[in-house]
């Protein structure tokens, strides 16, 4: 274990850290937003419970039917996307020693091969969570579609808004879910950068948290989202 642990610096394992506190700290921030600067997910998330509202009076449903097969395709498509990842992460760690060779060119020292499998197995976990939240979204989407089935056609129901208002909020669960898994790869994509190295690491860290946090609160789209034309056309 002394051995393993000499191929790791104290740099490493303020990386390692970094990436674990940025994974984690973003989804809390995305998620529990302040009241005052909700996130695009937040925001989203009204808007999703909207479209259950409108879909209790839309006739026929085919476009939400549509809709839904189109967000469980695309979590599809990621989960496909983090095995093939998983795979190819598999394929590495049986050849090290090439990889070790390649860092050796982008460094002035070469670690031992043990080293680089360590690094190659925190790529695979990012991975390997990825493909469970892409998963679980596939099937809440899949939840929320039956919920939507079992919502009557008369608006006027007592149990219509009731059950919309539940494929709402599993919708709302699902995209939850679909969006960790991004951040998974994200991050797991940032994991890359630590066969260069500690500064490396803490660097792709650095950028992909703030692209993250850019896109949630300082993007185009959330301004969109958050303009009020439609509310004031809606008055």
């Amino acid at each position: 274990m002394q051995t393993l642990l000499s191929g790791f610096s104290v740099f490493d394992a303020l990386a390692l850290l970094l990436l674990l506190i940025c994974w984690t700290g973003a989804t809390r921030i995305i998620e529990h937003p302040p009241a005052r600067r909700p996130s695009t997910s937040v925001l989203m998330a009204d808007y999703r419970r909207a479209w259950m509202e409108q879909f209790v009076t839309r006739q026929p449903r085919i476009f939400d039917s549509q809709i839904v097969a189109n967000l469980r395709q695309g979590t599809a498509f990621f989960a496909s996307a983090s095995m093939i990842a998983i795979g190819g992460g598999f394929a590495l760690l049986g050849n090290a020693d090439q990889l070790r060779g390649v860092a050796a060119d982008l460094t002035e020292h070469t670690d031992p091969v043990v080293v680089f499998e360590i690094k190659l197995m925190v790529m695979l976990l990012f991975a390997a969570n990825a493909f469970l939240k892409f998963v679980w979204s596939h099937r809440l989407f899949g939840y929320t579609s039956v919920l939507m089935a079992a919502v009557p056609e008369d608006p006027n129901d007592p149990a219509t808004m009731p059950r919309a208002r539940k494929a709402g909020e599993i919708n709302i669960t699902g995209a939850r879910s679909y969006n960790r898994g991004l951040r998974s790869v994200y991050f797991g994509i940032a994991a890359s950068a630590w066969l260069a190295g500690p500064w490396a690491l803490m660097a792709a860290v650095i950028v992909t948290s703030a692209v993250i946090l850019r896109r949630e609160f300082a993007s185009a789209s959330r301004a969109v989202l958050l303009d009020p034309s439609d509310k004031l056309a809606g008055d």
